[in-house]
């Protein structure tokens, strides 16, 4: 029979496991929060990595634990406004739905989450994003499924038959993601005038997808 220590230990292992994940989330947040909150007043180029450290009460070393370069706090800016849309997607899939109007909610609320930032720090992100896939691409690696908003909503479109079944999904999302990219590039340095990056974005992935089910 296993002693009482025995049956415990594993519990105890699984609880200060949970603990490190949960203290290292929070500590990335902090991280970027801090630099956000330098990069609106300061602005992104004259920021330096000691500030944010100072900003967020951790050292440098841990800093570079989490980002090996400044840079890298872009892209995880990048990843938590693409992960805000896709929470939305993920909610509005558990009722009817349809797809551009779900895209239109998860465009929305990427909107929101960039419209908190400095236009000119929304260029440098989606910039930033673009070199990240360049090196990720370059060492041969998969595909970065952090920025990607939309393959679950075309694969639960594929499978109601709201897309056909030739549809390539990676494709498809793939190439959905790329006009949310070049839409925000857009959009923050004014190419839009009047008119809503969400309003405009949701309009092209319409027509892509329009152009899929008028295809065989």
């Amino acid at each position: 029979m296993p002693s009482t220590a025995d049956a415990t230990t594993p519990d105890r292992g699984q609880r200060r496991a949970s603990f490190q994940r949960a203290r290292s989330r929070e500590t990335k947040r902090l991280l970027v929060q801090a630099a956000m909150a330098l990069w609106r007043t300061k602005g992104y180029a004259t920021t330096t990595v000691a500030e944010i450290c100072t900003a967020a009460g951790v050292s440098k070393a841990l800093f570079y634990f989490y980002f090996p370069r400044k840079e890298d706090v872009l892209f995880e800016v990048g990843v938590l406004s693409t992960q805000a849309a896709q929470r939305r997607i993920h909610a509005l899939l558990k009722k009817p739905y349809e797809i551009d109007t779900v895209v239109a909610a998860a465009l929305t609320a990427f909107e929101q989450s960039m419209a908190r930032n400095p236009r000119e720090l929304v260029i440098e992100t989606i910039l930033e994003g673009y070199r990240h896939e360049h090196r990720i691409l370059a060492d041969g690696g998969p595909p970065d499924t952090e920025a990607d908003m939309f393959t679950e909503l075309f694969t639960r479109a594929k499978a109601d038959g709201k897309l056909p079944a030739h549809v390539d999904i990676a494709h498809a999302a793939y190439l959905a993601q790329t006009m949310v990219s070049e839409g925000a590039r857009h959009w923050a340095a004014g190419a839009f005038g009047e008119r809503s990056f969400a309003e405009v974005v949701t309009s092209d992935i319409s027509t892509l997808v329009n152009g899929y089910l008028h295809t065989s």
